[in-house]
């Protein structure tokens, strides 16, 4: 199967302009790839939605350039203040703030609100000279050995190598491939959230309401540089959201509802990640409960690990995404599932995703073969591969920060070429 054609055809169509989408187009535009991105809705959405960016993420947004500016615009997340009423009963964090480290730079959760996330990648993407097409759904495509010709709701046909569904959940990219979303729908289980203005509470604590049954009550989390808090409550769904919480802290008014929605606690993953030239990432493969924060960051790993192997355009390349993604998005699925039937609020170790690996896979060689490596991170950013010497061998370490290769140099030569990897090498000792 050829790899990308970089002439007057789009390389890579990319469907869905989240998170996963548009690491996915940063990753290829700045390797020169011809690609299009495509949006259904007519302009970007303002929710808050998934705001906690793990440990890990944060490398990969070091990496695409855009570090500085979620830093600067997000924060850390407030201690945790639980009332009954109006009296204090508790104060907790979700994870204990930790230094920096030279094998960790990012050591803490970040809040950052989806929609401004969304924005800094854009931004980023416009750097690189490419656009989301807004307003662009796509409406359906066929794919034969030469490419896949995908049709958009504006009656443009595109022709292009690959295309990649980041639509979502309820993604037309997997249901039109026919490929099955195995999981359950917690039909009795809805999630409420909503971005709202209040007076009655501060900034420095994320406020919580408990009820006299488990899981009743609602919370208010402050969002970082905005006067907006996020509402997150699991009680039956109301029409009126001061009736909610008039019930929990009659003390407490809202003095506007900016955004609203509600959702079924679905968890569920596809049952292929690709099919051909077509392949699914982020919430169009896996969706995840909200325990843990895992979903976004999820899908922004797929995106990181699928743009450098189709930049590269080796079929045995490419063939590795969905071996190592989906071994990688059952064990998250696990993890957010058990962390949401034990009500179970806390982070580290078990949800920055640092320790999420490849180990067994085909590109894994050796016996630190798919290990983050965790150094070097300076000598990583770029697209590039890097050769790491050391007494007895070398590691050769992957675009994605992952070590692909632990072993003699002499061998190197053929497990390079044996993936189609041309690109030199960038040395540097151990």
């Amino acid at each position: 199967m050829a790899g990308p054609i970089v002439g007057g055809m789009t390389s890579v169509l990319i469907v869905g302009s989240g998170p996963t989408g548009l690491t996915l187009a940063i990753e290829l535009a700045r390797r020169g790839v011809n690609l299009r991105i495509v949006e259904r809705s007519a302009e970007p959405p303002t929710g808050v939605r998934g705001k906690g960016l793990q440990p890990r993420t944060l490398e990969v947004f070091d990496d695409l350039g855009v570090i500085d500016e979620i830093l600067a615009t997000g924060g850390e997340y407030p201690l945790i203040r639980a009332y009954k009423g109006g009296e204090i009963v508790q104060e907790v964090r979700l994870d204990e703030i930790r230094e920096p480290s030279p094998d960790v730079p990012y050591p803490n959760l970040i809040m950052q609100p989806q929609w401004r996330t969304e924005r800094i990648l854009r931004d980023r993407l416009a750097e690189l000279g490419h656009e989301v097409e807004f307003g662009a759904e796509l409406t359906g495509f066929e794919q034969d050995d030469e490419g896949v010709s995908a049709t958009l709701g504006t009656g443009e046909t595109v022709r292009c190598s690959y295309l990649v569904g980041a639509d979502g959940g309820k993604s037309t990219v997997r249901k039109q491939l026919g490929v099955g979303f195995a999981g359950e729908t917690y039909e009795s289980e809805r999630m409420l959230l909503a971005d709202v203005r209040t007076r009655d509470v501060d900034h420095d604590y994320w406020h919580a309401w408990g009820g006299e049954a488990e899981g009743e009550g609602f919370a208010v989390c402050p969002l970082p540089h905005t006067d907006l808090f996020q509402l997150v409550s699991l009680s039956p769904a109301v029409d009126d959201l001061q009736t909610l919480v008039t019930k929990y802290a009659p003390h407490v008014h809202l003095d506007e509802v900016v955004w609203r929605s509600e959702y079924r606690v679905n968890i569920r993953m596809a049952e292929r990640f690709r099919v051909g030239r077509v392949f699914l990432a982020g919430d169009a493969a896996h969706v995840h409960s909200p325990a843990g924060g895992q979903g976004l960051n999820t899908g922004v790993q797929d995106a990181y690990n699928l743009g450098w192997k189709l930049a590269g355009g080796s079929e045995k390349l490419i063939a590795t995404y969905e071996e190592e993604r989906m071994a990688v998005a059952e064990q998250v699925l696990g993890l957010s599932t058990r962390l949401y039937r034990d009500r179970d609020m806390k982070r580290g170790d078990d949800t920055n995703q640092l320790g999420l690996a490849y180990f067994g896979c085909a590109l894994s060689v050796g016996e630190r073969g798919g290990e983050r490596l965790g150094s070097h991170f300076e000598q990583q950013r770029g697209t590039g591969w890097l050769l790491i010497e050391q007494d007895g061998g070398v590691l050769a370490v992957r675009p994605d920060g992952y070590i692909g290769y632990d072993g003699d140099e002499g061998g190197l030569s053929a497990y390079l070429s044996g993936f189609g990897i041309e690109a030199p090498l960038t040395r540097a000792s151990s």
